[in-house]
């Protein structure tokens, strides 16, 4: 994770106990899945208090370790040999661990479990993405006066799209992540925004991801009908997403790519402008998306970009705005254009 550096801290990080550290990386464990032992030294701590190593960190991931609520893996990375060796720890929560917290009562309990099976699968990369957006967020939001904390992002959000009992997928959309975030103004004013966050490593054709987008005009539309006429109430004209959400959340796409092999020029920022395109004229060309282009906002950037300049500078392009002839300026997370 790349962010604009920071003075050297000049005091130590504050020492928390290990029931107090340890609850804590068991919740974000089991609210994100799978974090590296950076996004933890990241989350836990304040970037004006942050050491270099977190090696208090990894004394409490060590005895959680041992106390069997947590397990880890090498992250998946270039092969050859001592290679593994040089790839960070991924931690994920055991079954106890997952009970632990569940026990608790803090946060919503989740459905799935966690297996190393799961974390060394063909989505880690994925999934690390994923979170490496919620950790930018947070990362900003201190460092501009806002509020976003580690626990604001909820990864694989369900949303019913249709009636019915077809397949699970074809019912609903499943955002990569939900993200809420409160912009607090100088003067005190306080926004808040929620978002539906969309992680796309260049993995999937540019079809199927502005389908998934197209996806979000069903979900503003839909409304749910009982089955039994006699038993529909007034509500029945009410649009599903008005249950959850106070108004409709803006969609943001986070591209990125995997780094070139050794020796290979870095066609990365060409290849994510072209995809940006390719979305841009996908969307434009969808007939619901450009029926509600005032009622839903869709932005497209890199994790680069947000990882460098944070979400409020002008590095999102509006998917329904302006033509092919005359396209949008960059704007922020606001997705507003003049």
């Amino acid at each position: 994770m790349t962010l604009p550096s920071l003075e050297a801290a000049a005091a130590p990080a504050p020492t928390r106990s290990f029931h107090t550290i340890g609850s804590e990386i068991l919740e974000l464990l089991y609210q994100h899945r799978v974090l590296s032992t950076q996004h933890l030294h990241v989350l836990l701590t304040l970037p004006e208090a942050r050491p270099a190593r977190p090696v208090y960190l990894r004394r409490q991931l060590g005895e959680l370790h041992q106390a069997g609520l947590v397990d880890r893996l090498r992250a998946q990375g270039p092969g050859g040999r001592g290679r593994v060796q040089s790839q960070p720890f991924l931690w994920f929560l055991t079954e106890a661990g997952a009970e632990s917290v569940e026990e608790a009562g803090e946060l919503p309990a989740r459905p799935y479990r966690v297996s190393p099976e799961s974390v060394a699968g063909a989505r880690q990369a994925h999934t690390l993405g994923v979170n490496e957006v919620g950790v930018a967020f947070v990362e900003w939001a201190r460092r501009l006066g806002h509020e976003c904390g580690p626990l604001d992002w909820t990864p694989e959000v369900a949303n019913r799209i249709r009636d019915g009992q077809r397949r699970f997928e074809d019912d609903h959309v499943i955002s990569d992540s939900v993200l809420n975030y409160v912009h607090v103004e100088r003067g005190g004013r306080r926004t808040m925004l929620s978002f539906f966050v969309e992680f796309d490593r260049a993995t999937m054709t540019s079809a199927r991801l502005a389908a998934k987008l197209q996806s979000y005009g069903r979900l503003y539309e839909y409304v749910p009908q009982s089955a039994d006429r006699a038993r529909r109430t007034p509500n029945a004209t009410r649009p599903a997403w008005m249950y959850n959400y106070p108004v409709f959340p803006r969609v943001l796409v986070v591209l990125d790519a995997a780094p070139p092999k050794a020796g290979e020029p870095d066609r990365r920022p060409q290849r994510l402008a072209a995809r940006t395109e390719d979305l841009y004229t996908r969307a434009s060309a969808d007939v619901r998306l450009s029926r509600l282009k005032g009622d839903i906002h869709i932005g497209v950037t890199t994790l680069q970009q947000l990882q460098e300049h944070g979400p409020l500078a002008p590095i999102f392009t509006p998917l329904l705005s302006g033509t092919q002839s005359a396209r949008p300026a960059p704007t922020d997370l606001y997705l507003a254009t003049k």
